[in-house]
């Protein structure tokens, strides 16, 4: 009879804890969350500034006001390249940026962002989600308490604005350029001097001199920024940025206090977000290129001497990186397993492709009259 008493008072205190914990997770499902995003980008900066906007749009929208996040472009809250220590610090509950800006306090963080000659962003985006590289780069941020997620991409870029034609290597050497993440490296072992600057920077460090050349986008966001007024040569060999991958940072404890459906919400609204960038650059990448063409921009590509240059020291950048760092090696030994797959099958198919599809003009099949 003591026993089955026993028993009784046991179930009647579970169940009162239950009763209680339904009670405490309701009252964190109706709480209201106010974050701060802080980013690299200048505010409302075609795509990569509108980005992170309407990311927070959607957001709030999807939860109903329950979280609220408000967009600081650079330099409102925190200068461009102090985004990771705000978040970090908690000052920000999430940021946007690139992995490669954080190259000094992760030697392994760029390949995250970007590989001279490696993956497109259809790969990039490909390993992130299905081939691991998205745990690695979780599992290398998590010692700073931060969360990254993939954060868009713009494709593949143009090689930069230059105040002089590069005809040789010899063009190289000198030449003070702005260009960050492994691409600066590679510059620099060609006798070049890389130079680490936001966006916001470009244009006035190229009126002035400081910089002879800078690499930034691609012809969506030069033309926004005015470069073509710095300089009148535009390289399009895209050899450093071929799939620029852009990250959404969340402070570990920040998301944590999240209820899951606020999680979830944040989760869907990163990928969308990311999809949305590639399709944006996409679709406006050739029509701002023709108009930079109208304005008198002169397009050049690197001789084939050049080329084989940068390949080779990308190389050799890569595996001095690797070498250098255990972390870095893991994360490239999936990237590169990867990659080889990838380009594999996308040298049978896209490639392929490409090559059949030049010269059919479908505008003709499109104004056609019967």
């Amino acid at each position: 009879m003591i026993t089955r008493l026993l028993l009784c008072f046991v179930a009647l205190g579970l169940a009162a804890c239950g009763e209680q914990k339904s009670t405490a997770e309701q009252a964190v499902e109706q709480q209201s969350f106010k974050w701060k995003m802080v980013t690299t980008w200048p505010k409302n900066f075609p795509g990569l500034g509108t980005i992170p906007e309407d990311f927070a749009k959607n957001v709030e929208q999807m939860s109903g006001g329950r979280l609220s996040i408000s967009v600081y472009g650079a330099g409102e809250m925190v200068p461009a390249l102090q985004t990771f220590d705000a978040v970090k610090s908690g000052a920000a509950q999430i940021g946007h940026g690139a992995a490669y800006y954080w190259k000094g306090k992760i030697p392994a963080a760029p390949l995250f962002t970007t590989i001279p000659f490696g993956m497109n962003a259809q790969e990039t985006n490909a390993w992130f989600y299905h081939g691991g590289g998205l745990q690695l780069w979780q599992k290398l941020y998590e010692p700073f308490g931060l969360v990254p997620y993939p954060g868009g991409n713009t494709g593949v870029q143009m090689a930069g604005w230059f105040q002089k034609e590069i005809n040789s290597l010899d063009d190289i050497k000198g030449l003070k350029m702005r260009i960050p993440g492994l691409a600066g490296e590679v510059i620099a072992d060609l006798g070049g001097i890389p130079v680490q600057l936001p966006g916001g920077e470009l244009y006035s460090a190229m009126q002035s001199g400081a910089i002879d050349a800078a690499d930034w986008v691609g012809p969506y966001n030069d033309l926004a920024f005015g470069l073509y007024k710095t300089a009148p040569y535009y390289y399009v060999t895209g050899w450093q940025e071929p799939g620029a991958a852009l990250e959404f940072i969340i402070n570990q404890q920040a998301l944590s206090s999240l209820p899951e459906d606020l999680k979830k919400i944040v989760e869907i609204a990163i990928e969308a977000a990311n999809a949305n960038m590639l399709a944006l650059y996409t679709a406006k990448n050739n029509q701002a290129l023709q108009s930079l063409k109208e304005k008198g921009v002169q397009i050049r590509k690197f001789p084939t001497e050049v080329i084989e240059a940068l390949k080779a020291s990308s190389q050799k950048v890569v595996k001095q990186l690797v070498a250098s760092d255990p972390q870095a090696q893991e994360i490239f030994s999936s990237y590169a397993s990867f990659l080889q797959q990838a380009a594999e099958y996308h040298e049978l198919t896209e490639l392929d492709y490409y090559k059949n599809r030049r010269g059919l003009n479908w505008q003709d099949s499109a104004t056609a009259t019967e």
